[in-house]
């Protein structure tokens, strides 16, 4: 059996070795609290005053309008991808090759 010094000595090396690990310190970012204090007025305008676009605000509405029907366009027009569909085609195929079923479209 080990004597206690080894034991012991090997205990603390884990100890430390964990040690290291757990005191490392956090890192965090710094500046100034980011806080804006409830002014009572939705959205910062008061009433009566005209609200007043900022730069950005145009572009941005025009530019999700615009991907947002485009998307929707490549959705509705999207192949079929899906395996039932070309199991089914695949079937008919191999059917009509072999003279089961007739062909749909013949050609004249």
């Amino acid at each position: 059996m080990p004597s206690p010094t080894i034991l012991r000595t090997g205990a603390l090396a884990s100890v430390a070795s964990k040690r290291a690990f757990s005191t490392t310190r956090t890192v965090r970012g710094g500046g100034a609290p980011h806080y804006d204090p409830p002014s009572g007025w939705l959205f910062g305008v008061r009433p009566g005053e005209k609200y007043e676009r900022e730069g950005w605000e145009i572009p941005f509405f025009y530019g999700m309008c615009g991907s947002f029907a485009v998307a929707s366009v490549a959705y509705a027009f999207k192949p079929d991808t899906s395996i039932q569909t070309w199991a089914l085609e695949e079937a008919r195929r191999r059917l009509e090759a072999e003279g089961i079923l007739e062909d749909p479209h013949p050609e004249k």
